[in-house]
């Protein structure tokens, strides 16, 4: 069996948040041998996304870029760290999705080959959210993997509001240390 690794991909505008502490409860509980990449969109200086499908074509990936689409084809898990933010992900992480579509023209990167049979994983804080709140959060994240073949691992939902309210929940961490076994 080959080392799985995994990239954990913050988005949340609270660093060190309910969210990342579920994450890093998650992924605590990971083999030894699983790889583990840390990577905090919201200060990895994205650039704003250009659809330019129709018109000019997309350049070469430049720094950060290029980093963050090697990163991404490498690791064999993406892990969402996305709190709800207004029923979707937070902005870094739809900014991040929204550059798949750069990644996936350039036809010497191969991102679209490169993503099939990956695993996405989400999760996910929120505050007192209905299952019909969190869905398209949840349900966009699955489609735009399930669109490159990456298989859908599942998401970890805690209801968590102020700081450290995620830790007051025994069966949530319970949950988190299960998690990537499933």
């Amino acid at each position: 069996m080959t080392n799985r690794r995994f990239l954990f991909l913050l988005s949340s505008a609270r660093s060190g948040g309910n969210t990342e502490s579920m994450a890093r409860a998650a992924a605590a509980a990971l083999p030894p041998d699983a790889t583990q990449d840390w990577c905090d969109l919201t200060t990895a200086a994205l650039p704003a996304f250009a659809d330019l499908r129709h018109g000019a074509s997309y350049g070469p990936l430049s720094a950060p870029m290029a980093d963050l689409a090697e990163r991404t084809m490498q690791a064999s898990d993406l892990v969402f760290v996305a709190p709800l933010y207004w029923y979707g992900l937070p902005a870094p992480a739809k900014l991040y999705l929204d550059h798949w579509s750069h990644w996936m023209r350039l036809p010497d990167l191969g991102f679209k080959s490169r993503m099939a049979g990956k695993r996405a994983w989400l999760i996910m804080a929120h505050a007192g959210s209905s299952e019909a709140e969190i869905a398209p959060a949840r349900e966009g994240l699955r489609l735009a993997a399930a669109y490159l073949g990456i298989g859908w691992g599942g998401a970890l939902l805690a209801e968590a509001n102020a700081p450290g309210d995620w830790q007051k929940d025994p069966e949530g961490q319970s949950a988190a240390a299960q998690f990537f076994a499933a």
